[in-house]
């Protein structure tokens, strides 16, 4: 399973999942539809599905172009208001795109039907990858727009937290720096922290993404999964 990270936006990312054998791709959170049709057709990829982490136009304003150009696509979301959905799920549905496998996990807070994305793929080493959007950033989360600290609380330190140490992280922003700076002042001793601030700006100074972490390593310097 490979996972392709395409910076958009001011500070976005979406996603390409593609199960390397059959060449078939799923994107999550397309908002520059032409870039990723570009990107799609170039490698020789065939966009078979979208997932949808939430209904904002940062994440979701690309859905209705692709399903224009590639009417048998499903675009999956646990929101009404994502546009272009075709599929909606539920907290803990399973979907499978030949062997690909992935669990929905539900994350409302950031807005009301955010949803998270566990994805792994059979009989593969890679390690599984969550795409969590909005909600988990790398050193941070996501803002509190549409719920409450509780929400969110449960969400990093039981929802998101539950799934294998490995799994890497893929969010919605590039807000690593940021993020870090902040987990300083909470924890102004942390070497982890400290370490992980300065390998973030040498990425930013070569316009490089910090995507992806690992789940144990936002344990070592996100303040808020240090909270568990």
């Amino acid at each position: 399973m490979k996972v392709k990270v395409i910076s958009i936006l001011e500070d976005n990312y979406m996603y390409l999942v593609i199960e390397e054998q059959s060449k078939q791709a799923i994107a999550v959170d397309p908002a520059v539809p032409h870039r990723l049709l570009e990107i799609v057709k170039r490698e020789g990829l065939f966009l078979i599905a979208v997932l949808t982490t939430h209904y904002h136009w940062d994440h979701a304003r690309g859905n209705e172009a692709l399903v224009n150009e590639v009417p048998s696509l499903k675009v999956y979301g646990a929101d009404d208001r994502i546009k272009g959905l075709t599929d909606k799920v539920t907290d803990s549905q399973e979907l499978k795109f030949n062997s690909i496998n992935v669990k929905c996990l539900f994350t409302p807070c950031h807005t009301a039907g955010d949803m998270c994305y566990y994805i792994w793929e059979d009989e593969c080493t890679d390690a599984p990858a969550v795409f969590t959007g909005d909600t988990l950033f790398i050193g941070g989360c996501g803002r509190f727009l549409e719920g409450t600290a509780e929400q969110m609380h449960h969400n990093l330190t039981k929802v998101i937290a539950s799934l294998p140490q490995e799994t890497k992280v893929f969010c919605g922003h590039e807000n690593t720096i940021k993020n870090l700076k902040f987990a300083l002042l909470v924890e102004p001793e942390n070497e982890k922290v400290k370490e992980m601030l300065s390998w973030a700006r040498a990425r930013d100074d070569d316009d490089k993404p910090t995507v992806p972490s690992t789940l144990k390593e936002e344990f070592d310097y996100n303040p808020f999964l240090r909270l568990s």
